[in-house]
């Protein structure tokens, strides 16, 4: 459902869609940011968007969305902080942010990315504890970049399956990537191992 609602709105807006709708998820629109960055990298495979403005307009939304974030913190005042501490669905996820936070300090923001609500989050709390723009931005946009980059090329290689994978990355997290990224790293380590046998196997004199 919200694969396809995400394609109508494409179908209407365009390349702005994309930028929109990942702004849009900070009021609860329907449709995950996963499958967002999925779409666009699938539809610019397909040829039915071009790459390079897909995957502007992608990073451009996420990023937007965490700096928006991150400023309503800075300047929301103690009165709306603690307005949303009062509301139990709003308020674990400030906590969770917290524990992150002091964790891990600005790398939390990074963190956060990859779990679904606390990327909204995290940089919320960040605002609200002060932390320096430049600071922010230096943890918050080339994540941004790194996590947009990652999903869009996912979403170009899974093509009609976007829609299952982003259910899979929603109901368990980063176990998904963490699977993809073992995974992706024994095929490395497997081509390098064989190429150096090769190399081996060519240098011996005959």
């Amino acid at each position: 459902m919200a694969y396809d609602l995400l394609l109508s709105i494409i179908e209407q807006v365009g390349y702005a869609a994309l930028f929109l709708v990942l702004c849009l998820g900070l009021i609860g629109l329907p449709i995950p940011n996963e499958t967002v960055v999925m779409t666009g990298g699938a539809l610019s495979a397909a040829g039915v968007l071009s790459p390079v403005p897909a995957f502007i307009m992608t990073c451009l939304g996420i990023s937007s969305a965490m700096t928006f974030g991150y400023s309503f913190g800075r300047f929301s005042g103690a009165k709306l902080s603690s307005w949303f501490r009062r509301k139990k669905n709003i308020s674990k996820f400030l906590d969770r942010s917290e524990e992150l936070s002091e964790k891990y300090g600005g790398y939390a923001i990074s963190i956060s990315l990859c779990l679904p609500f606390l990327r909204h989050a995290t940089p919320y709390v960040m605002g609200i504890n002060k932390m320096k723009y430049g600071k922010f931005a230096l943890f918050a946009y080339p994540s941004a970049f790194v996590w947009t980059m990652t999903y869009f090329i996912l979403g170009s290689l899974l093509g009609e399956q976007v829609q299952d994978f982003a259910n899979l990355v929603t109901n368990y997290g980063t176990w998904v990537l963490v699977g993809l990224a073992i995974i992706a790293a024994g095929y490395i380590v497997y081509r390098i191992v064989k190429a150096k046998n090769e190399k081996k196997q060519m240098d011996r004199p005959l």
